[in-house]
């Protein structure tokens, strides 16, 4: 037990002197802490009855601990981080293809732009059969085995076999991965003459560069307003989103700041660098608009800049910090909270723990939130005043100044379900296989499919009769009710299949109500006015 407990008391000395020397002094007793942790380990790795896998003991209290923290503070595998990272970095690297599985087998929606694949002649409606003389298709294919095959490191080579349809024979291709973009803007558009649209998926590194081509394009296109879409979007970094809403603020104007019990506050203000500071702004937010996106439309909003419109936000108010652990793993682990300029807390309350927080936005549809803003009550302890008088309220998450609701009505059962089996990815990759040359050749410019192709009656009958295979039964009531939806994504994604994202969301764009909302807002100078300025 000499040899135990000498091996015990180096290891608990070692933690120790690791802890005073990158934190300073310690808040509380190591005994009770980082020793008493080192001490359990060693038992139970030494004494257990079995066997036992110390790393992932270790892994699990630190998922825990953190879980326990709040609910945003998250630990993060070495294994994990580059993928964790993606997002953020704004690319990828890999042959540059947007995928989709259709009945076990890859198909090819579209070559990215630039990308390998595209320069080496790879075809919207190719399917990638065969993966460096492995077949790849059937039920082992899902979107990891396709990740794991296909993604590698910049330089590295892959051979796959393609089939094209009209072509007898397999075409082989050998694709030199390359660095992959991921683009955080998914639409770019004008909506008239004067409006122009951005549709930002996320807060990354590429951002602004995206931003700043988005908002040339539009310039050039007649742009006096914008509206700037976030609904869905849950963040990304925190100077990105700085430096958008710099965008639209004056020079040293607040745009929030971060603040905690060991981070002193940091104010970010706006610089004079800002593009859009005048014309008619229109943010857009939802439930899914969190962190970043809250930050922008919440600076905007209390300077009086624009208006926000849609739903309540997320609420994720709490800001992460990384630190790395020494296996390569990282924790990012919450430091401090973010304020609007008025002094508005951004998070919602997490007293009742983390299942329950997540839960929040079933309990928002539930109480009928997301359809009645009457279901919302504020404190007056929660309501604070922008310079022009306006009413904004804290407690965790933007309150649109202009609420749209939720459309329930054309969301019926039927069509949810449509949605949940996938009926309408495979009714128009199928489609748009057997017919992409002829649609093409009657449509070669978007704009004349998104004026004149009608989805007719007998595709119709051929979705319907998908949508029976597929175990759900037809409802004519139901089928009415959300018939127009029903085309109109149906369309949206033959667009999409053929040309890109930015078309499919023009297409879904003239049955957007929230955004069709925000367009008439922009239309209207007293509408807008009295809004901003009540």
């Amino acid at each position: 037990m000499k040899m135990i407990n000498f091996l015990l008391i180096g290891l608990c000395i070692s933690l120790s002197t690791f802890s005073q020397a990158q934190v300073g002094t310690l808040k509380t007793d190591p005994k009770e802490t980082s020793q008493k942790f080192a001490a359990a380990m060693f038992y139970i790795e030494n004494f257990y009855v079995d066997s036992t896998k110390p790393a992932k003991l270790t892994e699990e209290a630190i998922i825990q601990t953190l879980k326990s923290l709040d609910p945003h503070s998250a630990y993060i595998s070495k294994e994990e981080l580059s993928e964790a990272n993606e997002p953020l970095e704004g690319s990828f690297e890999g042959i540059g293809v947007t995928f989709q599985l259709s009945k076990d087998t890859i198909l090819v929606i579209a070559p990215v732009p630039g990308g390998p694949s595209e320069k080496l002649g790879i075809q919207a409606g190719d399917k990638i059969v065969q993966i460096n003389g492995e077949d790849a298709f059937g039920p082992k294919v899902n979107n990891k085995f396709v990740m794991d095959k296909l993604r590698g490191n910049k330089g590295t080579s892959v051979d796959v076999s393609i089939y094209r349809k009209g072509k007898a024979d397999l075409i082989p291709y050998t694709i030199v991965r390359d660095k992959i973009p991921l683009n955080s803007i998914d639409a770019t558009f004008m909506l008239n003459k004067n409006v122009g649209y951005i549709k930002l998926n996320r807060f990354s590194k590429t951002t602004m560069e995206e931003f700043h081509a988005s908002m040339d394009q539009l310039n050039k296109s007649g742009m006096s307003s914008l509206i700037l879409d976030l609904r869905g979007n849950s963040g990304g970094f925190l100077g990105t989103a700085v430096e958008l809403a710099d965008e639209f603020l004056g020079n040293g104007k607040l745009i929030v700041y971060t603040e905690g019990l060991n981070s002193p506050r940091q104010d970010f203000q706006a610089t004079q660098n800002g593009g859009f500071e005048k014309g008619k702004l229109v943010i857009m937010i939802n439930e899914g608009s969190a962190s970043a996106s809250e930050i922008v439309s919440g600076a905007v909003q209390d300077w009086d800049r624009g208006l926000i419109l849609g739903r309540r936000s997320f609420g994720k108010g709490l800001v992460q910090r990384p630190f790395n652990l020494p296996d390569g793993s990282i924790i990012r682990l919450t430091s401090a909270r973010y304020y609007t300029p008025t002094g508005r807390s951004i998070q919602r309350p997490y007293d009742d723990g983390t299942d329950k927080y997540f839960q929040d936005i079933y309990n928002r549809y539930k109480n009928g939130e997301l359809v009645h803003p009457d279901s919302i009550h504020f404190p007056d302890s929660l309501k604070y005043l922008t310079p022009g008088k306006r009413t904004v309220y804290g407690g965790g998450g933007i309150m649109p100044d202009i609420f749209v609701p939720w459309d329930s009505t054309q969301i019926t059962d039927y069509y949810s379900n449509l949605i949940r089996k996938g009926v309408f990815n495979r009714y128009t990759i199928d489609y748009v296989e057997l017919n992409r040359n002829k649609i093409k050749t009657e449509y070669p410019f978007f704009n004349n499919f998104k004026k004149d192709f009608k989805v007719n009656a007998e595709m119709m009958d051929d979705f319907k009769a998908l949508a029976e295979k597929e175990g759900i039964s037809f409802d004519e009531n139901q089928f009415k009710t959300s018939e127009q939806f029903i085309r109109y994504q149906i369309k949206a994604l033959i667009a999409r299949n053929i040309w890109g994202m930015n078309e499919y969301f023009q297409v879904v764009s003239d049955v957007d109500d929230a955004l069709l909302r925000a367009v008439d807002m922009i239309a209207s100078d007293k509408s807008y006015s009295q809004a901003i300025k009540p």
